[in-house]
């Protein structure tokens, strides 16, 4: 009967519909929270007390969590079975969603977003192994597509509604809008995907492994986070947190390879083909990620903008990638995936030398351009480069491989913002130094002064051009260095070799 559970496990009819429905709507829920606090950081770090750098720990603490429990997926399924995993990660998310929008403290905050994260990990992939499994074959490239859209396009609204949201209410709303979405959710999935549950092992599970990997992640990143604040390697903390992530890195390293089940397969690495492509992506992503974080910061601390119009100027990006993912599709059948990728790649980093025109008295277009033109870009980079790199492994480690894609690019991402917003405003300090250093300040005195202003008002004037211009220079030095990583990026993947079998791309998330 149409609605009921065919053999095999798929649905069929309304139920069908309803639960791609909730699936689809799951992923966008958690891709959306990865951008929606970009534009918010200013309004967090100013209802805080903290500064702006201090309120990138909210985006870098979910990314590193969500990074960590990846790897779990597969184990947590196998052991408790998808729904329940689904389930349980599902009503995890939304408590630590009304906990993050009632923090009080950057701690608590912080702490919160670690337990989303922890939560939201396993959901993409969860997301992604349901649809193949209410759907039946014949229909797995349509839940795909659906899966597919529901990630490109999430970026694309999370900074318009963290703007829109700050802005007109506040910034706790960012997160307590997950409530009604992961209520409807697990209501959804109770009644739709029980049916559709795995058969359940008991499975042992790294714990070594597990316990090393969250031990140098987090030593790593507490260091990137607070080594600008505390001097770096002249801070005794930050010297042990740097001994104890390269220790535990390496420890990680020999313990993995030589563990008959790891939690992260390091195997897959003797693959030319993947660790060049990984390679590639990492530090691709690393760099797209922490502009997305910059950009927003930028725009509003030194340009005025509004965390609503931060939003809009970013999110162009977004734009042409919707456009431009199914024809990318088409081509990656007909066109060598590494001249693919490598193309994308230069785009990126053309967009990226456009940013280094910027100043202070541009206007919204000459912001949003670059991001709008950047889109077009980002397809021909993510899509073939994910046929690359589980091509290059045997059909029986896809699986494993695609975790570790995923894992290293969420790293990427978290700590590529850290080390990018600590060069940001080291060049900030240095820029400002040079232009205090070649100022005349007697001609704008005097000509300030003719105009009715005190000495005070004067110097208040021109401190604030003075930080103003001194912040838009170190932005646009960090887009030249973005554009010189994208280079290297997209030169290295021509190591690669060209994959000799079609890969089932659906094992990637």
């Amino acid at each position: 009967m149409s609605g009921q559970m065919q053999r095999g496990g798929f649905l069929s009819g309304p139920s069908l519909i309803l639960a791609g429905a909730v699936l689809a709507l799951t992923n966008f829920m958690v891709v959306l929270d990865t951008t929606i606090a970009n534009v918010s950081v200013p309004h967090i770090a100013g209802s805080l007390g903290i500064s702006a750098s201090q309120g990138t720990w909210i985006i870098t603490s979910y990314a590193v969590a969500e990074a960590i429990c990846v790897p779990l997926t597969g184990w947590l399924a196998g052991r408790f079975g998808v729904v329940r995993v689904y389930i349980v990660g599902m009503i995890g998310f939304g408590l630590f969603s009304v906990l993050c929008g009632m923090s009080t403290t950057l701690g608590m905050l912080v702490a919160c977003r670690i337990g989303q994260g922890l939560c939201g990990g396993p959901l993409m992939p969860l997301t992604q192994t349901l649809l193949l499994r209410i759907f039946k074959p014949s229909q797995h490239a349509q839940a795909m597509g659906l899966w597919a859209m529901t990630t490109v396009v999430a970026p694309i609204l999370g900074p318009i509604a963290g703007g829109t949201i700050s802005d007109n209410w506040s910034w706790h709303w960012i997160f307590f809008i997950n409530i009604p979405v992961c209520a409807l959710c697990v209501f959804g999935g109770l009644r739709l995907l029980t049916r559709a549950e795995t058969p359940t092992e008991k499975l042992s599970v790294d714990k070594g492994g597990l316990a090393l990997l969250v031990l140098w992640i987090a030593a790593l990143q507490i260091m990137l986070d607070l080594g600008r604040e505390h001097d770096w390697f002249n801070s005794t903390a930050i010297v042990w947190l740097g001994v104890v992530a390269a220790v535990g890195f390496l420890i990680f390293l020999a313990w993995e390879i030589t563990e008959k089940n790891p939690i992260v397969d390091l195997r897959v690495f003797r693959h030319r083909g993947f660790t060049v492509s990984v390679i590639s992506l990492s530090f691709a992503f690393a760099t797209f990620f922490a502009s997305a974080v910059i950009i927003p910061q930028w725009l509003q601390s030194s340009q005025g903008y509004t965390a609503t119009y931060a939003g809009y100027a970013t999110a162009f990006s977004g734009v042409a990638a919707v456009f431009m993912s199914p024809v990318v599709a088409k081509l990656s059948g007909k066109v060598d995936p590494r001249l693919l990728v490598s193309a994308g790649v230069l785009w990126l980093g053309l967009s990226s030398l456009l940013r280094v025109y910027w100043n202070s008295q541009a206007g919204f277009w000459t912001f949003a351009f670059p991001q709008l033109l950047q889109g077009f870009g980002m397809p021909f980079f993510f899509i073939p480069l994910t046929t690359l790199a589980l091509g290059s492994v045997l059909p029986e480690e896809t699986a494993s491989a695609a975790g570790v894609m995923s894992f290293l690019r969420t790293m990427a991402g978290a700590i590529g913002t850290s080390i990018s917003t600590s060069i940001w405003d080291n060049s900030t300090r240095v820029a400002r130094s040079e232009i205090v250093s070649r100022m005349h300040t007697d001609p704008t005195l005097n000509a300030l002064s003719a105009q009715g202003f005190s000495v005070d008002q004067v110097r208040s004037v021109v401190a604030r051009l003075v930080d103003q211009e001194s912040l838009t220079l170190a932005t646009t030095h960090i887009f030249l260095l973005s554009a010189i990583i994208f280079v290297f990026a997209a030169g290295i993947i021509w190591f690669t070799p060209r994959p000799t079998r079609a890969v089932d791309t659906s094992a990637a998330h």
